[in-house]
């Protein structure tokens, strides 16, 4: 077994030992220099030099804290996983300059350094078809510009971050909140897959760990750490996603948050964040602005997709189209357009590209 090799198996044998957390974990290593020094130690040291009770000193030196790790390790080699140390150079720095950082990352797929200019995009499982529409507009107009997008594949808003970001074959990293080796939701096994391949997934949760609620808000610190900032969209008073967005202030990062109906319980969060002093965006290049890596003279947006050009009738009609579906009476009411005539009209825009159109004729702008 290699050096490396070794260090992680002592962090991992470590770590497994039951009262051994992240803040006790980081004491011993820090008084005994190592994770295999503390795990080399005796009693007495444990107890008289390090200040350990005498129920967890005899814990240390009786658990056998081989086998859990050597069974770990085992997991993560047939799984094609990389597990990595704080200690190791490899781990994510923006994660690391945190106050809570894993002690350690199981990683399949690849972290980059590229993936230091990171934006983390959240939000309801519950969105709207404004939110799934403007999230994943801006999570691939964010990775059209070699940003990488990170969020917890929930469903809602994470999943249509991460899909946004693929379908601008770009970077996306997916945190999870159980055991590499759970796919959650279920129906994102093939998502996580993908994300896999072409970017990460990560957990700091150990293998066969379950979904279970309480993994969820650490999970949350995982994905505000890896960014540089973090965009809270659409989001209820009690969601979760604003327990991220407490991360990324504690954490000095930037927060944003995407303005919202005010009658809608699902824009509550989100409004109460820009009262609050999160920046208010609308756009990748809002955000982009916000961290101070914009460079360019026109929107990330016009750059990937130059609108075609309109007739008088088709600009009338195309202006009243929105994110949230509008049905076919009321676009005939605000653009004063006969039936016959505007039905012609909404599906050329529908071949340009422009209107997608939804069951029982209501109309929205196109993802």
């Amino acid at each position: 077994m290699s050096q490396d090799r070794e260090h992680v198996r002592s962090w991992i044998g470590l770590s497994s030992i039951p009262g051994i957390g992240r803040v006790t974990f980081r004491r011993l290593v820090k008084h005994f220099g190592s994770a295999h020094g503390v795990l080399d130690a005796s009693q007495d040291e444990l107890r008289e030099g390090a200040g350990l009770s005498e129920k967890l000193s005899s814990e240390l030196r009786s658990f056998p804290w081989q086998e859990r790790a050597d069974k770990e390790l085992a997991q993560a080699d047939s799984a094609g996983v990389a597990i990595i140390t704080a200690a190791d150079p490899d781990y994510p720095a923006l994660l690391l300059n945190t106050p809570d950082p894993p002690l350690f990352l199981y990683v399949k797929g690849s972290l980059l350094p590229e993936d230091g200019s990171a934006v983390a995009m959240v939000g309801t499982r519950t969105p709207t078809h404004y939110g799934l529409t403007v999230t994943h507009r801006m999570a691939y107009e964010l990775a059209s510009q070699k940003i990488t997008v990170v969020s917890g594949m929930a469903r809602g808003i994470d999943t249509q971050a991460h899909k946004g970001a693929l379908a601008a074959k770009g970077r996306t990293i997916a945190v999870l909140g159980c055991g590499i080796d759970t796919a959650y939701p279920p129906e994102n096994k093939a998502l996580m897959e993908e994300i896999a391949r072409t970017g990460a997934v990560m957990t700091e949760n150990p293998f066969a760990t379950k979904p279970e609620s309480g993994y969820f808000p650490a999970r949350n610190r995982i994905i505000s750490g890896l960014a540089a900032g973090t965009v809270i969209i659409e989001a209820a008073e009690d969601s979760g996603s604003l327990i991220t967005a407490d991360y990324a202030l504690k954490q000095g990062r930037k927060l944003f948050a995407l303005p919202g109906n005010i009658s809608s319980p699902l824009s509550r969060g989100t409004n109460s964040l820009i009262k609050q002093g999160a920046q208010l965006v609308e756009s990748a290049r809002d955000v982009l602005k916000g961290l101070a890596i914009y460079k360019g003279s026109k929107t990330p947006a016009s750059i990937l997709r130059q609108p075609p050009l309109l007739t008088p009738g088709e600009a009338s009609v195309f202006k009243t189209i929105t994110d949230e579906p509008k049905h076919i009476d009321v676009i005939m009411a605000e653009c004063s357009s006969a039936p016959g005539k505007l039905s012609g009209v909404l599906i050329t825009l529908e071949l340009k590209g422009l209107v997608k159109q939804l069951p029982g004729k209501y109309f929205v702008l196109q993802d």
